[in-house]
């Protein structure tokens, strides 16, 4: 009687003790999320104010009832990769506003996007080209580069990882590009005819990326003969020149999210050539040590 006793005694111990070890399981997750929040003061680390990932960041904070108290620090790039290298190195918690095309995924292969179960950021992001109205007819040879231009990301990583490492120039690496892919930069001009000095302004956001872009294409026009001039600007900028036909053309334009206030403000005053690069996207990126999956599984600030 004894045994048995003792037995009921031992099996009753076990299971509660199994049953305490999986609640503290599930609370080591959770306290595993808030401490990641407090080591990080409650703070997302950002880039510039008004870029398309910044905008979109601060409706992710007004949708997420779980961010409640969490800010996002807008700052530059440059200031975001400094402290997203800084963290790597010490294993030490940190969420960025992160995007693809970018070198920061070719130099860290490890970070990884929050999942977004509200889709606040979309899902993949393309970037297109824009025409002004009536450049197919007044410089057709232009316009066919404008539109047989496409790529991939991989490209435009690999020219940007290439001048982070090197402390090469943007433009002479995209130019250089051109020369040393000629399988893919050759078809972008095929069927165009020569020109004789035909000026050509292409309009661009200052970001590395959208830089890569629209110095390759240049090159390309500039290799038939057409004298082009690139100039950078804010994406309000850039959109307001090729709607009011001040320039010719962008290729650097974030859609169906990223920018699409601005193109919905100026749609019908310039011709979408469609995609010139699939695949991009925008998001909160983590190291791939940090034990999180989601943006949900962030705790709000107390």
């Amino acid at each position: 009687m004894r045994k048995i006793l003792t037995s009921i005694v031992m099996a009753f111990s076990l299971i509660t003790l199994s049953a305490c070890g999986s609640g503290e399981e599930a609370n080591s997750g959770n306290e595993e999320s808030a401490s990641y929040g407090e080591q990080m003061d409650h703070q997302i680390t950002g880039i510039e104010p008004g870029a398309g990932v910044t905008v979109t960041t601060e409706k992710v904070l007004s949708e997420y009832s779980n961010l409640a108290g969490w800010e996002l620090e807008q700052s530059s790039t440059a200031a975001m990769m400094a402290e997203l290298g800084e963290a790597i190195d010490k294993e030490e918690p940190i969420v960025v506003t992160g995007w693809n095309p970018h070198w920061m995924f070719a130099e860290y292969p490890h970070l990884k996007y929050l999942e977004d179960p509200k889709g606040v950021y979309g899902e993949t992001e393309e970037i297109r080209t824009l025409a002004r109205i009536g450049l197919k007819e007044e410089k057709p040879g232009a316009y066919k580069i404008l539109d047989q231009f496409e790529w991939e990301v991989e490209d435009m990583e690999g020219i940007m990882l290439e001048a982070e490492q090197t402390g090469g120039d943007i433009e002479e690496l995209s130019r250089q590009w051109v020369h040393d892919n000629p399988e893919k930069s050759e078809a972008w001009a095929e069927g165009v005819e020569e020109v004789d000095g035909t000026e050509v302004e292409l309009v661009t956001t200052q970001w590395d990326s959208e830089l890569t872009s629209t110095y390759a294409v240049a090159e390309v026009m500039e290799g038939k003969g057409y004298d082009v001039t690139v100039t950078p600007a804010d994406v309000s900028v850039m959109y307001q020149a090729v709607a009011t036909g001040d320039a010719d053309a962008t290729v650097a334009v974030w859609m169906p999210i990223t920018t699409k206030e601005f193109y919905n403000e100026h749609k019908g005053d310039f011709e979408d050539l469609g995609a010139n690069l699939e695949g991009a996207r925008i998001g909160m990126v983590v190291p791939g040590y940090m034990e999180i999956e989601s943006i949900e599984d962030l705790e709000p600030s107390e």
